[in-house]
């Protein structure tokens, strides 16, 4: 990544290694504009000029005229502030500096309110949500006739520095270059002659502030940082031309470090579309598509990311036929799902079965293609559906194990968090089926479609929004599994799914859904074939952790040398 330097001063030629470092690394580039800031307001970025005008006699002019004008009832009489102590002042400056509170350099919260019927039409309003987190862009510049609204707002200055107060957006500053209103949750701050308007953003942004006020907040629901806190917030105070090179050589590298950004996401956006395309290839049948992948796998599967995108071709190829090969002297699924049919017709007669399905499925339903020796099963005619929507059971604090949707994840059964039942409420409550080991569950929603398998050998009630899938034959179960796991299935749920708020399936509408089945030999290899590859997947991302790690570790050596 030199490149991106390379047209820059040689007086940042030193971080010229922290960029290369950074850019591998997790976080990397966001630790480094951190750094870049922490740097700065340490006096580490840029020299010191001797010949600058001190700070302390321009604080000293400031709060003369204050009072002056206090005297003359200009102003209300200025607050008194105490001088910073040496326990806040958090780190060594240069000896041209000040540490001073916010309140002696700016006035937080120095604008008017202003009432909804008073603000013009055309009027710039901000919302926090137009400004960036992190990098504190400005995304969108609204008019009060796109929104308008009865709260009132407050107004603001060009050259103001607008604040988000609230805990997820205090690194949300920006300047005004033009006057308009804004939402309370962010604080107009009026900057004195002291302090340009550029450098008291980056200092509402730098880390150590950010620390400092997160264990200042106050409320729950929306906590925010206290106008008092806020005032008497201790910052240190460079030189007036000091500050104008500090924000220069600022905004250089923060530039470099948004270069850096756009530079990592091209990379991204171009391996997972070189994956994707030889993917589809794979997936078609182009054996040179598979050559490719296995040539080029370290460059096309680098990140977690990459791997979650793996597991999902993996699961495609699996459904579709295209993992294992097909044996034309097994015996077909047409077969197997005769026997499965037998079972159930067995279970209708003595259990009294109802769970059922339309019989047949269409060739314009069978989404996966039609392998040979492949047939098309629907979930109500595969399995008997032990439902408890409808009923919450009475908890305890011990006994019998309830599992809840909460509980099934992608995949897997989670223990945690851990609810119980009473012997008493479990033998009211479960009326409707047992669930065994080795039957699937699946949660209709909230989420919607995580599928597990059950291997809990003790005794358990089921909560709603989770059904209970007890296969007529159950050697299916793990191969189905693979299927309801597949991103073509989800996205066939999605589809079949109601409501708003929680998306959820009705159990009418899940019956009804279609499924692959192969011969049940084949299931059996491709079940051990897809367990391998994810095998292979958890080992992937373990030394993508491990690689990241040292990048991390590489990158905080370097910072510590800086």
């Amino acid at each position: 990544m030199s490149a991106v330097l390379a047209e820059s001063d040689c007086h940042i030629a030193w971080l010229e290694p922290l960029f290369d470092v950074a850019f591998d690394a997790p976080d990397g580039i966001a630790r480094l504009r951190q750094l870049v800031l922490t740097l700065a307001m340490q006096g580490k970025l840029v020299p010191q000029d001797p010949k600058d005008t001190s700070i302390s006699e321009l604080l000293n002019q400031i709060t003369e005229e204050k009072s002056e004008r206090g005297k003359a009832g200009r102003i209300r009489s200025p607050r008194i502030l105490v001088p910073v102590s040496e326990a806040e002042k958090l780190h060594e400056i240069p000896t041209n500096w000040k540490w001073v509170r916010l309140g002696e350099f700016a006035e937080y919260n120095g604008r008017e309110n202003i009432e909804p019927e008073k603000i013009k039409k055309n009027a710039w309003v901000l919302d926090l949500e137009d400004i960036e987190k992190e990098t504190s862009k400005l995304l969108y510049r609204a008019t009060y006739s796109e929104r308008e609204s009865k709260s009132t707002k407050s107004t603001f200055k060009a050259g103001d520095v607008l604040y988000g107060k609230l805990r997820p957006y205090l690194d949300k500053v920006i300047v005004a270059d033009s006057d308009g209103v804004c939402t309370t949750e962010i604080v107009p701050i009026v900057p004195s002659k002291a302090v340009i308007p550029e450098f008291l953003r980056w200092l509402l942004k730098r880390p150590a502030f950010l620390a400092h006020v997160n264990n200042l907040m106050y409320g729950v629901k929306m906590p925010r940082l206290g106008t008092d806190d806020a005032i008497n917030s201790a910052h240190p105070l460079p030189p007036l031309e000091e500050q104008k090179r500090i924000v220069a050589r600022i905004e250089e590298l923060m530039s470099h470090c948004d270069e850096l950004d756009r530079l990592r996401q091209r990379q991204a956006e171009k391996r997972a579309a070189t994956r994707a395309a030889t993917v589809r290839q794979w997936l078609a049948g182009d054996d040179a598509a598979a050559a490719l992948l296995r040539k080029n796998f370290s460059t096309l599967v680098s990140t977690r990311e990459d791997v979650a995108e793996l597991r999902k071709a993996i699961l495609q190829l699996a459904v579709m036929g295209k993992l294992v090969l097909q044996d034309p002297t097994e015996t077909p699924a047409s077969v197997f799902l005769k026997q499965v049919e037998a079972e159930k017709a067995r279970r209708e007669k003595e259990e009294g079965l109802r769970t059922s399905a339309e019989p047949s499925v269409g060739a314009d339903e069978q989404y996966c293609g039609t392998p040979d020796g492949w047939s098309y099963g629907r979930l109500g005619n595969l399995a008997k559906f032990i439902d408890y929507r409808g009923r919450t059971p009475k908890k305890v604090g011990a006994g019998i194990p309830l599992i809840t949707a909460k509980n099934v994840r992608f995949g897997y059964i989670s223990r945690e968090p851990r609810e119980y039942v009473s012997n008493s409420e479990y033998n009211e409550w479960m009326t409707r089926g047992f669930p065994r080991v080795g039957d699937m569950l699946f949660t209709t929603e909230a989420p919607l479609g995580n599928v597990a398998i059950i291997d809990i050998p003790e005794k358990f009630a089921l909560a709603q929004r989770v059904i209970c899938f007890q296969f007529h034959a159950p050697a299916m179960a793990e191969f189905l599994k693979i299927v309801m796991m597949s991103e073509i299935l989800q996205s066939r749920l999605l589809t079949d799914a109601t409501g708003m708020t929680a998306t959820g399936i009705k159990a009418s509408k899940l019956k009804e859904i279609p499924v692959p089945i192969p011969p049940l030999n084949e299931q059996k290899r491709i079940v051990a074939r897809v367990d391998a590859l994810m095998r292979l997947c958890d080992m992937l991302e373990q030394s993508i952790d491990v690689a990241q790690a040292k990048q991390a570790e590489l990158l905080c050596a370097v910072m510590a040398r800086v």
